[in-house]
């Protein structure tokens, strides 16, 4: 790290546990409304927090929003569309040749909703009212 990034950092480190809270409330927002039928949302463990540096739900129609996100100006991701052991680069590194079907199956159905601390709740609502407009359910 060089002394700008350090310096920015220093600054940004002020307000981390706000922002995480920040994004605590627009998670809950998202758990909350968006439809059950379409999306699985993540769980959090009794006793346990989250900070939602991502929000990341399961569809089977993930193609089908992200479409519907693309025709609604909504940027959602998709951090890993294939498995790291399906990569060129680490199919020599795998030790088993063993099948990690659920691994698979999840690179194919997990998407990542917009969050971050200067995301508003209305535009949370807004995602969500997307979701619910589409024809993908």
């Amino acid at each position: 790290m060089d002394e700008l990034q350090a310096a920015i950092l220093r600054i940004k480190l002020r307000h981390l546990d706000a922002d995480n809270e920040k994004r605590r409330k627009l998670a809950a927002i998202y758990s909350d409304t968006l439809p059950k039928e379409l999306v699985q949302c993540p769980e959090i463990r009794p006793h346990a927090t989250h900070v939602f540096h991502l929000y990341v739900v399961q569809t089977d129609k993930r193609s089908e929003l992200m479409a519907h996100f693309k025709a609604h100006e909504i940027h959602a991701g998709i951090h890993y569309p294939q498995p790291v052991h399906l990569q060129p680069a680490y199919k020599a590194r795998v030790r088993t040749a063993a099948s990690m079907k659920n691994t698979e199956l999840l690179a194919n159905r997990v998407m990542s909703l917009p969050i971050y601390p200067e995301l508003g709740a209305h535009e949370v609502k807004s995602v969500v009212a997307v979701i619910r407009s589409g024809t993908v359910s």
